[in-house]
């Protein structure tokens, strides 16, 4: 009998925003074969809603999702709503614990909180209240020493108190690890698993790829992916490599700014730089598949999926020397290049030597790789053994499905 575990994400695919959260989706689609799993995630509304809250049933699949969305502005006072809003999200995570129950026919086993800190607020109260043992799962550069000064005095206070109480503490990198282990954010299990790259999706390309073509798949997020920093490299490579393509995917909140100096620097008019928008996975595998390499300038990143997702489709990678990217760089040298954050002309240096071919990457090796760190069934064996490692403290029944030996698990 496989353990029951409720998923509360912080972020997760939802009406609004189908991408929003897929990694954490994909850490819950790896942990599936080897639990009974269901997911409450309750959001803001982005839109009207006939009610002040609204649940939307997911419960075909391997795991069933419970969605609950609630009005942005309930009163229109804002003082009030903020109060109101953090009332309607307890609400709904309520509600959807007591689904979930009632699915079982008893509490979850283990509950696994996905970025903090309301749920795991939530967790907390139950652990209270029912005595089910929770881990919190942690992907948000939040706690990176580039942002970890906007934590405020309370949020520290509770979230030292979650951290503190849970069963164990994941992060996706050694980098998170370490900054909230400095926060003083502690747990005495501490684990490293890494985020989940579809392999069978993201594989190496059947074609040639396109000369001279970088790809740029992110957020539009500027003050942490620095797109501005590339496009000026981008613009100062041209007269060296006048057939040079950047192709940007992605979107957000600072797509008109990035465009608009996009079209200061030139790189529109000539389509040097073309803007593909929002992309499904599979357009984004495809991207891949044909780019001569896939640069990234961010100034923080926790893990970086795409960098991973790009490895797997035998694509080389330009990246910056930050949070935990380096980790999924070593050996150095052999899965692509790295730079200091800000340093465009280190950039613009490492573009041409992957350009030129003066830097080669074996394709298979970088295969190879992705599939070790990243497959869903490395990343779901390692989880199911610290499943077992927790469930076996608390004096739960271990199923046979789940071997505390299974995977290896850095602690």
């Amino acid at each position: 009998m496989k353990p029951r575990v409720l998923m509360l994400p912080k972020w997760y695919p939802n009406r609004y925003d189908d991408q929003d959260g897929d990694f954490v989706a994909r850490h819950v689609a790896a942990i599936a074969p080897h639990a009974d799993v269901a997911v409450v995630f309750a959001t803001v509304a982005g839109g009207p809603l006939a009610a002040l809250t609204e649940c939307e049933e997911s419960m075909d699949g391997p795991v069933p999702v419970l969605r609950y969305y609630y009005r942005a502005r309930p009163s229109g006072l804002p003082m009030l709503d903020k109060l109101l809003k953090l009332l309607l999200y307890y609400w709904c995570v309520g509600q959807g614990y007591k689904q979930a129950t009632q699915r079982w026919g008893a509490n979850p086993d283990l509950m696994h909180v996905h970025v903090l800190l309301r749920t795991g607020l939530a967790a907390l109260w139950w652990r209270w209240r029912h005595g089910v043992p929770y881990i919190i799962t942690e992907h948000w550069t939040l706690y990176l020493p580039f942002r970890a000064h906007t934590i405020g005095w309370l949020r520290r206070q509770l979230t030292r108190v979650v951290v503190r109480c849970a069963a164990a503490r994941h992060t996706v990198s050694k980098a998170l690890q370490r900054a909230m282990q400095d926060l003083g954010f502690r747990n005495d299990i501490s684990v490293v698993i890494a985020n989940v790259v579809d392999t069978d999706l993201f594989c190496p390309p059947d074609a040639l790829r396109a000369p001279q073509t970088l790809l740029h798949v992110a957020a539009f997020h500027e003050d942490v992916k620095n797109l501005t920093g590339i496009l000026r490299v981008v613009a100062g490579l041209r007269p060296a490599w006048p057939d040079l393509r950047l192709r940007l995917a992605g979107y957000g909140p600072d797509e008109v700014r990035i465009r608009h100096a996009a079209q200061e620097l030139g790189l529109l008019s000539d389509r040097t730089v073309t803007f593909l928008g929002k992309l499904s996975h599979a357009a984004v595998a495809a991207e891949m598949q044909r780019a001569t390499a896939l640069v990234s300038f961010s100034r923080a990143e926790t893990f970086g999926c795409v960098l991973l997702e790009a490895r797997a489709c035998a694509c080389p990678v330009v990246a910056t020397h930050t949070g935990g990217v380096p980790e999924l760089f070593e050996p150095v040298g052999h899965f692509g290049l790295l730079v200091a954050p800000d340093n465009e002309a280190e950039l613009a240096a490492a573009l041409s030597a992957v350009l030129s071919g003066s830097a080669t990457f074996e394709p298979d090796q970088l295969r190879r790789d992705a599939g070790l760190r990243c497959s869903p069934a490395r990343v779901g064996s390692q989880f199911a053994a610290l499943y077992a490692s927790i469930l076996r403290s608390a004096g739960g029944q271990i199923p046979a499905q789940i071997s505390p030996h299974s995977a290896l698990v850095s602690c």
